[in-house]
Order: structure tokens, then sequence, then C-alpha cells
């Protein structure tokens, strides 16, 4: 029963590691020293010295721990990350002890091996670090965590605790912007816009004011000219949708299949940004039609996930591949 007590202790406590510094091992060599000293001399003033040594190894270690004791910590990270580009990672640090402040608290980033100094986290208080990092290459990615460690008080001795939020991100293709491109119009065609009626800036047609129409729609310098009351048609947005196929499955060469993704992702984010519908279908891919940055989030993880499948795939189709929509091929292979 207590070897499972002390298991469940040691379980719910996170093991700390504690070396010295360079002044620490000047103090730990001078102990050793005179207590070899006070011994073979049986000087009681070498012996005071001596546990005055000790006593202050015994302080450095209960202080530190009182130091790293509770402290909670939560990761930051941004809900898009593109692979090349840098992305602010952070760390949310709340020190739970009500009367007891955390000093010299220090936090290294096991990834960089950069360290971040806080000097003072008071009881109750919270402390956000921030840094970034960048992520060379799509797909689910591990963070190699971070560890607090404290020289508090004397700088004699380092305490370090574990390694703690080792989460994984999720990594989108590395994009561009592509501002030569327009909704819904591949290259060689017309771009000239359809003129229907709908809902939108520009003006369509002129008519005759009928029961439900929208007061604000009155075109009131027509309607006094004419003494007829008149109301604006206003002119549908021009933008059709876009179907993003992926041909090939990319099982060639891997640089051909990350500048392919790339480019989709690219597409994808651009077409969504200008209020256009966009669906993905590919080798065991297929994303349906849909707008807004839900729609972008399932398109780019779709992409940062995909892996090329074994044999050749065809693109599935779905219902909605019955609405008409401007396919834009992008080649993977």
């Amino acid at each position: 029963m207590s070897r499972r007590l002390l298991g469940l202790l040691r379980a719910r406590r996170p093991r700390r590691t504690i070396y010295p510094t360079r002044e620490g091992w000047w103090c730990l060599l001078a102990a050793v020293g005179l207590g070899f000293t006070a011994i073979n001399s049986g000087n009681n003033l070498l012996y005071l010295l001596e546990s005055m040594l000790l006593g202050l190894v015994i302080v450095s270690g209960v202080l530190s721990e009182q130091s790293l004791r509770r402290l909670q910590l939560s990761a930051l990270a941004p809900d898009e990350i593109y692979a090349g580009r840098p992305a602010v990672l952070g760390v949310r640090i709340l020190n739970a002890k009500r009367r007891i402040p955390a000093r010299w608290i220090v936090l290294e980033i096991v990834e960089t091996g950069r360290v971040i100094t806080l000097p003072w986290v008071g009881p109750g208080a919270e402390r956000m670090v921030t840094w970034e990092h960048t992520f060379p290459a799509r797909g689910r990615r591990s963070l190699r965590g971070v560890r607090l460690r404290t020289r508090f008080p004397f700088g004699l001795f380092i305490k370090s605790g574990p390694v703690q939020l080792q989460d994984e991100v999720l990594v989108f293709p590395a994009t561009e912007p592509l501002g030569a491109e327009r909704p819904g119009v591949a290259p060689g065609e017309d771009a000239t816009p359809i003129r229907r009626r709908g809902r939108g800036d520009d003006l369509h047609n002129l008519r005759e004011y009928r029961d439900g129409d929208d007061p604000r729609l009155i075109h009131w310098r027509v309607s006094a000219k004419t003494g007829t009351t008149m109301v604006r048609e206003l002119q549908a947005e021009a933008a059709t949708d876009v179907r993003i196929v992926l041909r090939g499955t990319g099982a060639r060469d891997s640089v051909t299949l990350e500048r392919g993704l790339s480019r989709a992702a690219s597409l994808a984010v651009h077409f969504l940004r200008a209020g256009v519908a966009v669906s993905l279908r590919g080798p065991a891919v297929n994303v349906v039609r849909g707008r807004g940055r839900e729609q972008a989030r399932r398109i780019l993880t779709a992409l940062a996930l995909y892996t090329p499948p074994i044999g050749s795939a065809a693109p599935g189709r779905t219902e909605s591949d019955d609405a008409p929509a401007r396919e834009l091929a992008v080649e993977l292979d």
C-alpha cells in the first residue's frame, strides 16, 4: 500500500533536475574541504562554518522549489500556420500560488534553445511569452515543448522542471499572392461578366414600382421626371464558382508535389477571399463547395494532410460536382 501511494505521489509531482553552477561547484568543494578540516582539527568554529555552508545549500533548494511550484503553462498558437512563413507561438504562465511569488523564472524553448527570463510573477498573476518560429514543411508538426528553470535565490544551483507542452500543430502548405488571377476566369476565356439581375452594387435596369419592393431602391429623380414611381434593379455579382482539380498523385517527385499543393492552396485562398465558392477534387481528396473562412480551413487542412495514394486513384465525384463551375487544374506530377 505504501509503495502504491509513493508511486501516485511521484506521478502527480513532476520530477525536477538540479545541477550546480560554477559558483555552486566552488561552494560544494569548499563545504567538503571545510568538513574534512573540521573533523581532523576538531575546531568548533570550523564546524559552525560547515553548518552555515550546508544550510545555505538547503535554503537554496527550498526557495528554488517554492519558486517553481504550482506554475501552470498553457500553449498559444495561431489558427492558421503556413509553411515557410514565420508564425507567432506563445505560452501563458499562471502562478497558482496565493501568497508566494515566482522569482527569476527562465523559460527555455527546446525547439530553438532560446531562453526568456521572467524576473517576477506575482501570486495569482499571469504572464504571456511569445516568439516566432518558421515551420519548413506542411502537415502535422510536433512542438518540442518548453522547460522552466531557475537559479533563484543565490545562483548556486539550476533547478529545472520537465519538458511541457509537447503539442501538435497543423501546418498549411505555403501560399503566394495571385494578383493577376480573376475569380471565375480561366486562361484564354472571355473575361466579360454576364449581366443578370440579382443582389449587387451596380445598376441592372429601371422598372415601375411593385408592391413589396424595397423603398430604398426608388429612383426619385427618374420618378419625378416621368411621374411614375420607378425602382432600380441591381446587377448580380459576376463571380463564378471554382473547382480546383488535382491532376496526378504526386508520388513521382516530392518537389513537384509540394509545388502543386502550394499552388492549389494559393488558388483556394485567393478565390475564397474574393467571395467565390470553391471546391477541391483530387486523388483521395474531395471537399464540397463552400465559402468563407471555414471553407478555406477545410481545403487547407485537406492539402496539408495530403499523402500520395497507393496505386492510381481517380478523383471522386459527388452530387456537388454536378453544379456548373470553372475548373482549374493543378498538376502534382
